[in-house]
């Protein structure tokens, strides 16, 4: 009877250990230019993402979305996204980041300015991460007259980079000693200023578990569109676009984002579709699997170190020797 009710104890600590334990990690949707959160798609771009992944979505608002998305300097955007992130305690465990055109410098910032709650899976939608050859989203709107008007003063000029948020990754290619100089968000994110590379920031970046970049094949608003890709003009021309691997960001590895891919954690995907115009088929494939819950399993973890194994071992001739037995003493061994 004694062995009887040892044995039933030890396997029900056993199972305790294996039976996957499945966890959801929570994730913040930031939106582009012009838009804000209490706006259809985006609303519908977060719910559907939650629907199928099964974990909760946030869209975490900067000020008043779309007009402040324009004239808020990007370090302030960046500053009120991390405090608000810092400040959800859903997130304290970690959490994944969805960033959508600009959203991703925001993103971006808060991966290596923040200093927060870690994020664990970064998916890039169109993002700007390489910089912009011109003023994004502009048509004959009054915010692209006003936007032009202030572009005239000069993008580099301080008060454009107090007033205009796009000024601060607008990067002319001729024109890279003024950008060094003047941009005041976008080298300080890439690490480009020599002699004030912060070591802190590519630590961050590297420590990314999955980075995943969406460029859309035919957008016409990231100029170059492989931006999305950290792919850009050289410095001085605007002949041709070198890949991401050909930049010196990348082969001097500035923010770790050659360590990231050697590890293999950078998935560069490629979709059809115009800027950000990704179809629900895309969205299955592309994002919701880097969203999912997760499945953890102390026994899957530990198994594999001999130390865990004569854990295991020394716990089941524990219980054996309760219940008299030394029958199956090797079972573990066998298994294992």
């Amino acid at each position: 009877m004694a062995h009887s009710t040892h044995f039933t104890i030890f396997i029900v600590f056993i199972l305790c250990l294996i039976i996957p334990v499945t966890y959801s990690l929570p994730f913040i949707v930031l939106h582009g230019i012009s838009d804000k959160c209490s706006n259809q798609g985006v609303k519908k771009f977060t719910k559907l993402l939650s629907n199928w992944s099964g974990s909760q979505g946030y869209c975490v608002e900067i000020g008043d979305g779309s007009w402040d998305s324009w004239v808020m300097p990007l370090h302030e955007q960046t500053k009120i996204a991390c405090d608000k992130v810092k400040n959800m305690s859903e997130l304290s465990d970690g959490y994944n980041l969805v960033g959508l055109s600009q959203g991703n410098l925001i993103g971006r910032g808060i991966v290596e300015f923040c200093g927060g709650p870690p994020v664990k899976n970064f998916i890039s939608l169109a993002g700007i991460h390489a910089g912009e050859a011109s003023v994004p989203l502009c048509t004959t709107t009054f915010i692209c007259i006003l936007a032009d008007s202030i572009m005239k003063l000069g993008i580099y000029s301080k008060f454009v980079q107090e007033h205009f948020a796009p000024s601060g990754y607008i990067k002319i290619p001729t024109d890279i000693p003024a950008y060094l100089k003047g941009c005041e968000f976008l080298p300080q994110l890439n690490n480009e200023i020599a002699g004030k590379r912060n070591s802190t920031y590519k630590e961050r970046f590297a420590s990314l578990e999955n980075l995943v970049l969406i460029m859309f094949e035919q957008d016409t608003v990231l100029i170059p569109k492989e931006t999305a890709w950290f792919g850009y003009y050289p410095d001085g021309s605007f002949d041709v676009i070198l890949p991401a691997q050909q930049t010196p960001l990348y082969t001097e590895d500035w923010i770790g984002l050659k360590t990231l891919d050697e590890a293999g954690k950078v998935k560069f995907i490629n979709v059809s579709g115009g800027h950000l115009d990704i179809s629900q088929s895309d969205m299955k494939k592309y994002i919701v699997p880097y969203l999912k819950d997760k499945a953890s399993s102390q026994l899957t973890t530990t198994a594999g170190s001999s130390s865990s194994h004569r854990w295991l071992s020394s716990m089941w001739n524990f219980f054996m020797k309760l219940g008299g037995s030394k029958e199956d003493q090797l079972l573990l061994s066998i298994v294992y």
